[in-house]
């Protein structure tokens, strides 16, 4: 049974006449345990379908279910069974990475006994926990990722949403990062939904992908599959002759470099923002 099921979801911004969607009849289903990547150029939807699952924003039409939770009628059901990292900074720098993580063990109901077991278990998890009681903004960018990976997790929810999870990070805590989600599927069986404009890191992490343009799925499929599916591009000399997941990208969004998909002046705003924090 599907943990994540969606269904002709849509979001509209201002009067039906007078917008397009933002997200426009979006359906899919994601397995337990699968790593699911949402692709698309700046102003795709990406970020405001992930506000509609994680029940941060109300969807206009359609339904969607995330472990059994109805996003529009049972959100607090949603809200307890999912972890969620987004773009914007989430955790607060003016208190330590442990009472950062304590705020959140009692926002999440975990019982006073265990919440010094947990915190000290999801800190070692993520490697902080030598850290733990310094101040938030000591923290390197990457440092600052896996604690707010570490807030996600605390609960130990059985779905993940993440929202660009490496952005402005190393090729250092980029793979830290990695290593990281892979090992909270095998350890604890948690389903990934993300979003990523790193095409080697939707390669190397997803099971499967779907892209995103105008609102609207153009594809979906496993990496490999979606490869296959585009020309095979013109190679210069001494060039790779093997389709990437760069190509997929290109193919899929029509080479939208200069529509108005490639997001405006806040969606270049957050993204600089996200990558000055964590740089």
């Amino acid at each position: 049974m599907a943990i994540i099921a969606i269904q002709d979801l849509t979001k509209r911004f201002g009067p039906k006449s007078a917008s397009r969607p933002a997200v426009d009849g979006f359906s899919l289903t994601v397995e337990p345990g699968e790593i699911f990547g949402l692709l698309g150029p700046n102003g795709a939807g990406k970020s405001t379908l992930i506000k509609m699952l994680t029940t941060l924003l109300p969807a206009t039409s359609g339904q969607a279910t995330i472990a059994g939770c109805d996003i529009g009628r049972q959100p607090m059901g949603v809200q307890r069974r999912i972890g969620y990292v987004p773009q914007a900074l989430s955790v607060d720098g003016t208190l330590t990475g442990y009472e950062n993580l304590l705020i959140l063990a009692k926002l999440y109901g975990v019982p006073r006994r265990q919440r010094l077991d947990r915190i000290g278990a999801v800190l070692q998890y993520v490697g902080l926990e030598s850290v733990a009681h310094r101040l938030v903004n000591t923290y390197s960018g990457g440092m600052i990722r896996r604690l707010e990976m570490a807030q996600a997790t605390l609960h130990r929810p059985p779905v993940l949403f993440l929202d660009e999870p490496t952005v402005g990070l190393d090729p250092v805590a980029r793979k830290a990062m990695w290593d990281l989600i892979l090992q909270l599927r095998h350890d604890y069986g948690t389903t990934v939904f993300l979003t990523t404009h790193f095409m080697e890191e939707a390669d190397v992490l997803c099971d499967r992908i779907a892209m995103l343009y105008h609102g609207q799925q153009v594809a979906i499929g496993t990496p490999a599959a979606l490869k296959a599916t585009v020309p095979h591009p013109e190679t210069t000399p001494g060039a790779s002759p093997e389709t990437t997941m760069d190509d997929v990208f290109i193919h899929y969004t029509r080479n939208a470099l200069t529509t108005e998909t490639e997001g405006g002046y806040r969606d270049t705003s957050t993204t600089r923002r996200t990558a000055k924090r964590l740089g």
